[in-house]
């Protein structure tokens, strides 16, 4: 039993380290995409469609809400979805991927804020998020102590920061209440749903040539696209 226990806790371990991994990556790929002329906004709708159709294959089940959950998720996909990562996506088009990294880390203890204004049962986890957020920061700045400031990109970093942290407060309830899977499949998929109007009022409809004649590009999209599904709680 206690062999099993510790097991579970190393792979969970595993795929902590895996997911942080994997997410900090999106960092620089999506300043890859940026380069080569799809926009921020252009970028969100590209994600959230790949994540859908690949949380679809793997988990091909659906749930049905109650209309008072399903406008809470759009909600959600809005927070933890378009506009988070409209947000994120323009802050690394004005300012450094370390930048963006370290305020987006910023989230957890935002949640813990939020949790303890909002929240009946909030979460005492101050020291550890403070533990966390300088962990990053000394990985990030690699020992340099230069921290490069562009104040438009980062506001719209800690902007980001902020809608994070919304999301998961938010979200808490109905991972706790239904499949994970599903959960996180619904939030890409109002994620997807509410970033068209948004790219189409802005930017319009992306080039897409570049993912069919580049593949590094093609590349770029695909492990772009494949890292928002660390979302699964």
């Amino acid at each position: 039993v206690v062999f099993m226990r510790d097991s579970k806790k190393l792979v969970g371990h595993l795929y902590a380290m895996f997911t942080i991994l994997v997410w900090g990556s999106c960092f620089v790929l999506t300043k890859n995409l940026l380069a080569v002329g799809i926009t921020a906004v252009q970028i969100i709708p590209l994600r959230m469609i790949l994540a859908y159709v690949t949380l679809l294959v793997m988990r091909p089940r659906f749930m049905r809400l109650p209309l008072r959950d399903e406008l809470m998720f759009i909600l959600i996909g809005i927070t933890g979805g378009s506009v988070y990562f409209f947000l994120q996506n323009s802050a690394l088009a004005h300012t450094y991927a370390a930048n963006v990294s370290i305020l987006i880390a910023l989230s957890p203890i935002l949640t813990v804020i939020l949790a303890q204004l909002f929240s009946r049962k909030g979460e005492r986890l101050y020291i550890g998020a403070v533990i966390a957020i300088a962990g990053v920061v000394m990985v990030v700045l690699n020992g340099t102590l230069t921290f490069h400031l562009s104040p438009v990109g980062d506001l719209l970093a800690l902007g980001a920061a902020l809608l994070w942290a919304i999301y998961s407060i938010l979200i808490k309830p109905y991972t706790e209440q239904y499949d994970s899977f599903l959960v996180t499949r619904r939030v890409f998929f109002w994620a997807f749903i509410t970033a068209i109007p948004l790219m189409l009022m802005t930017d319009g409809m992306p080039n897409l040539t570049p993912l069919f004649t580049q593949p590094k590009v093609l590349l770029y999209w695909a492990i772009s696209g494949l890292c928002v599904t660390n979302m699964i709680v």
